[in-house]
């Protein structure tokens, strides 16, 4: 064997020379042919500048999309460190938004959310508007991890200039939304972004939380996935602002209208959730992109005739009440689990309610009485 050259340590010393390969040590000079390439360290890269709330505002508002994921990431971050941070970049940055046309965007898993999404993004990106997803991924029960693959399915989206896409977790909020969509969407408002795509996980038909953060609320739909009476049925289909029947092409077609009309006489006999406004049910392809400019044309109408009767400007005040006393809700229940007399009263409890000894009624008293 040449001296340069040498097997694994694990490889037996009376093994045919074929058993393993050789290794050989890095090389500094080149060999065939190829430029040589230094073997010593590397140089660090330089570490990022602290992400303060002046820095982060200002490059929120100069539609730096890297200072705006990572803005996003400190807003979505659980560390008691960040809060301060987070909240006073919020505040710099609320001046600047409220601007965009925010839509959200729920269906069944498989209704084609992220084809629709896509098709409808590039269409907007090219007739001048600037478009932000949020993309709402399921977090494991298990694990607690998420795939976060939504951005991968928008391939083409991804790499348009004026579209931004971000992928969060669902961390195991109910609705079909992510803790932090409210804020994620007023820092993409203040970095210029006039269309906002909210996109929640597969939903069935009692999440609906992303109705209360968004103008126009549209359910994707698919012909054949349940019987005209899955129409009726109270819940996310009586919230919708429009439903859209997608995969209306090739053999599909046909099944695709047929859903159409049995939406639309569904939606007859429902009181509409948006007063002034009266549902409506699309098909459309997002494959081939048929159907797909009567969305928008749909939405303009709607907002164009909300904001002329006040219905728009009045039902943003509400959702902003609404965020109010949901992380109202959110900051005594985080508090409370925080005091050390919870602490260290809680295991206790859990051990007494798992073995039966007393009744969870009785373990929630004493807790908030302790």
């Amino acid at each position: 064997m040449p001296p340069n050259k040498k097997r694994p340590e694990w490889a037996p010393e009376d093994a045919h020379h074929d058993f393993t390969t050789e290794v050989m040590p890095g090389v500094v000079g080149g060999h065939d042919g190829m430029p040589g390439m230094s073997t010593g360290p590397r140089k660090p890269r330089p570490p990022k500048p602290v992400l303060t709330p002046e820095i982060g505002a200002n490059g929120v508002l100069e539609g730096n999309r890297t200072i705006l994921a990572r803005a996003i990431t400190m807003i979505e971050s659980h560390a008691p460190a960040h809060r301060a941070t987070a909240t006073e970049l919020l505040r710099l940055c609320l001046p600047n938004s409220g601007k965009s046309v925010r839509i959200g965007i729920t269906g069944v898993p498989g209704a084609g959310k992220s084809t629709f999404i896509e098709a409808f993004g590039l269409m907007l990106c090219n007739r001048g508007h600037k478009v932000a997803v949020l993309a709402v991924d399921p977090s494991s029960s298990v694990s607690g991890g998420s795939v976060l693959g939504d951005k991968t399915r928008m391939e083409e989206l991804s790499r348009h200039p004026s579209a931004f896409i971000r992928p969060s977790p669902s961390g195991g909020t109910l609705g079909g939304v992510a803790a932090r969509t409210r804020e994620a969407m007023l820092l993409c408002e203040a970095a210029g972004f006039d269309v906002i795509l909210v996109e929640t996980v597969g939903v069935g038909q009692s999440e609906i939380a992303v109705r209360s953060m968004v103008d126009f609320f549209l359910l994707l739909q698919i012909a054949g996935a349940g019987d005209e009476l899955q129409g009726i049925k109270k819940g996310v289909i009586e919230m919708a602002d429009a439903i859209l029947v997608n995969k209306a092409d090739g053999d599909n077609a046909l099944r695709a209208e047929t859903a159409r009309g049995e939406y639309n006489r569904v939606l007859h006999y429902l009181h509409p959730f948006t007063p002034g406004w009266t549902p409506r049910a699309l098909s459309c392809s997002a494959y081939t992109g048929k159907g797909v400019p009567e969305v928008w044309d749909l939405i303009g109408e709607f907002h164009n005739n909300l904001a002329a009767s006040g219905v728009f400007e009045k039902r943003r005040r509400e959702q902003s009440v609404q965020w109010l006393h949901s992380l109202i809700k959110e900051a005594v229940l985080g508090r409370f689990f925080e005091q050390a007399a919870v602490q260290a009263l809680l295991p206790g409890l859990e051990r007494a309610v798992g073995a039966g000894e007393i009744p969870v009624a009785q373990a929630v008293e004493k807790i908030l009485t302790s």
